[in-house]
C-alpha cells in the first residue's frame, strides 16, 4: 500500500519504497504550489511563461509538465511540391478530422475483404478457391481437389471452351490455366448501371473486391501531388531548444549537390527541415538560459506574434538558399527560463510579449520547515530514486539526515532559518551518491551511513577548494607556484624528463 505524502508525514513510512509518486508531473514539483496554479492556467489558456531563479529549483520540470496538460496535436503540416516554382513549395495543413476522412477513403480504396463463398462462382473457380467438379471450396494453391481428386483447372478450361466468357472477364485468355489467377477484372450491375469490378486473392484464403469507388480513390491517391510531411499528427508536444543554433531553432533547407535537378537531384520540397519553433506547434517551446541565444530572440518574438514563420535555406553557399516556404504554422506556448542576474538581457519586446500574453514568475529557493513540506521532501527522494533506476530506496533515518542537510543549505546559502532548501538538483546528487554507496555495499536500502558519507563528499569543487586551501586565492597561488617551481628548479623531478623530441 503506497502512502500519499500530501496527506501523511515522514513517520508513516519505513522506506521511500512506500511512497506514492503522482502520475501528474506538476504534482511532482516540490515547494511551488502557488506557482503550479499559474502553470495550470497557462496550460489551459495557452499563456507564455518566464521562470526566473537559480539553477536546480525545478524550472525545467515545470516547463515539461505543462505538456502533460495539453491536448494531442490536431494538425499535420505538409510541404507540397510546386510544379510551376519548385523553389517555392506550398504548405498544406490537415486537421485531425480531415485525416480521419482520408483514412476512411484509404480504407475504401483498399477494397472489401470477403470470403470466397461470397463472390460469384466463376470468380471463385478462376481464383482457385472452388472445384468446378464437386462444387467444394478449398485452398487456392491446391491444383487437385482434396474432396473429389479432380484437376480443378482442367474443368475450368473445359467450361471456358464451351460456355465462353459469360461474365465478361476481360483478362481471360484461351491458354489453359495451370495455376490460379491472382486477380480478375469483370463487370457487374449495381443500382441499374454497369461498373467495373476487380477481384484479388489476398492472404491465401480471402478475396478483395475493388469496386468503381475504390478504383477511383486509388487513382486519385496515385495522382496526388508529391509531398513531405514535416510535422506528423503524432509527435512530441514538448520541444526543448536550449542553446539551439539558428538552423535548429528556425529550420533550414538541406543542400543538394545537383541543385534540385528533376532527374538527378532532390526536389526542394523534400529538403525542407522544420525548426524547433515549428516542431513546437500546438505544444510547448522551452528555452532555458534564454540570454545565451540573444541574437535569436527577435525571431522567437516574430514567431510568437504571427504564429507562422517561414522556412528558408540559411547557408548562402547552399543550393537551398533560394528555397523559401511561407507561412509555416508555429502556434506554441513559449516558456523561457533564466537566472535573476540575466533578466535585464532579455529583449524588451520579448518580455513585453510574455507579460502581455502570460506570466513572469520568480521561483523560490526555500520552503517552510513543517510536517507537510518534510513529507514532500520524502516524495522528492522517492522520485529521484525511481527516475535514476539504478539505486535502491532509502530508509526513513537516511531521509531524516537529508532533511537536516536541506535545513543547513537553506540557512547557509539563502540565509533562511526554519526552512528547507529548494535547490533540489544538488540534493538529488547527494541521493545518487548515497545510492551508489549502497550498491557498492550490496545493501538493500540506502542506510544512514551511506547518506552521511554522501553529505560529506557530494560537495561542489568550490567547497572542496576552500576545504583544502582555505581560499581561492591560496589555491591559485599554490597552483601557480608549483608551475613556477617546476620551471625554475633544476632539481625538480620534471627536469629529468627527456626533451630531445622538442
Amino acid at each position: 500500500m503506497y502512502v500519499n505524502m500530501k496527506k501523511e508525514d515522514l513517520g508513516d513510512i519505513e522506506t521511500t519504497q512506500d511512497v506514492l509518486i503522482p502520475k501528474d508531473p506538476l504534482e511532482r514539483v516540490i515547494g511551488h504550489d502557488d506557482i503550479i496554479n499559474f502553470v495550470k492556467i497557462a496550460a489551459k489558456q495557452r499563456r507564455n511563461l518566464l521562470l526566473v531563479g537559480p539553477p536546480g529549483i525545478g524550472k525545467s520540470l515545470i516547463a515539461q509538465a505543462i505538456s502533460f496538460h495539453l491536448k494531442d496535436p490536431q494538425e499535420e503540416i505538409i510541404v507540397v511540391h510546386n510544379p510551376e516554382r519548385p523553389e517555392r513549395p506550398f504548405v498544406e495543413i490537415k486537421n485531425k478530422k480531415d485525416m480521419e476522412t482520408q483514412k476512411k477513403d484509404l480504407e475504401r480504396a483498399e477494397g472489401d475483404i470477403v470470403n470466397p463463398k461470397d463472390v460469384p462462382v466463376m470468380v471463385a473457380e478462376r481464383l482457385g478457391f472452388r472445384c468446378a467438379n464437386c462444387d467444394s471450396y478449398n485452398n487456392a494453391y491446391q491444383s487437385i481437389c482434396p474432396q473429389c481428386g479432380a484437376d480443378k483447372y482442367s474443368h475450368i478450361n473445359a467450361r471456358r471452351k464451351h460456355l465462353g466468357d459469360l461474365l465478361g472477364m476481360f483478362e481471360m485468355s484461351s491458354n489453359p490455366v495451370n495455376v490460379p489467377q491472382e486477380r480478375l477484372t469483370t463487370t457487374r450491375m449495381r443500382n441499374g448501371r454497369e461498373e467495373v469490378v476487380i477481384y484479388e486473392r489476398v492472404d491465401g484464403d480471402k478475396i478483395k473486391i475493388l469496386d468503381q469507388n475504390a478504383l477511383e480513390k486509388r487513382r486519385a491517391l496515385v495522382e496526388e501531388k508529391p509531398k513531405n510531411v514535416i510535422l506528423p499528427l503524432r509527435r512530441k508536444v514538448f520541444i526543448q531548444a536550449t542553446g539551439a543554433t539558428e538552423t535548429e531553432l528556425l529550420g533550414d533547407v538541406r543542400h543538394d549537390p545537383y541543385g534540385g535537378h528533376p532527374d538527378l537531384g532532390t526536389q526542394p520540397y523534400e529538403r525542407v527541415v522544420p525548426g524547433a519553433v515549428h516542431e513546437a506547434h500546438e505544444g510547448v517551446l522551452f528555452i532555458d538560459e534564454i540570454v545565451h541565444i540573444a541574437p535569436l530572440q527577435r525571431y522567437i518574438l516574430s514567431a510568437m506574434q504571427d504564429k507562422v514563420f517561414p522556412i528558408v535555406g540559411r547557408n548562402p553557399q547552399s543550393a537551398g538558399s533560394s528555397v523559401k516556404v511561407e507561412d509555416v504554422p508555429c502556434d506554441f506556448i513559449f516558456v523561457a527560463a533564466c537566472n535573476i542576474r540575466d533578466v535585464s538581457y532579455i529583449l524588451p519586446p520579448l518580455r513585453s510579449r510574455i507579460q502581455g500574453e502570460g506570466y513572469e514568475i520568480l521561483m523560490r529557493t526555500t520552503m517552510p520547515d513543517n510536517l507537510e513540506n518534510q513529507a514532500r521532501m520524502v516524495q522528492f527522494v522517492a522520485q529521484e530514486i525511481e527516475m535514476d533506476g539504478k539505486i535502491p530506496h532509502a530508509t526513513r533515518k537516511s531521509v531524516e539526515l537529508l532533511l537536516d542537510e536541506a535545513r543547513k543549505r537553506a540557512r547557509f546559502i539563502d540565509d533562511k532559518r526554519d526552512s528547507l532548501t529548494l535547490r533540489l538538483r544538488d540534493l538529488g546528487g547527494v541521493v545518487r551518491m548515497a545510492g551508489d554507496m549502497a550498491v557498492m555495499d550490496g545493501s538493500k536500502y540506502i542506510e544512514s551511513k551511506h547518506m552521511e558519507f554522501a553529505i560529506k563528499r557530494a560537495i561542489s569543487i568550490e567547497d572542496q577548494i576552500i576545504n583544502n586551501y582555505q581560499s581561492f586565492e591560496k589555491a591559485a597561488l599554490k597552483d601557480s607556484s608549483s608551475q613556477h617551481l617546476s620551471s625554475s628548479n633544476p632539481n625538480h623531478p620534471n627536469e629529468n624528463v627527456d626533451r630531445s623530441y622538442l
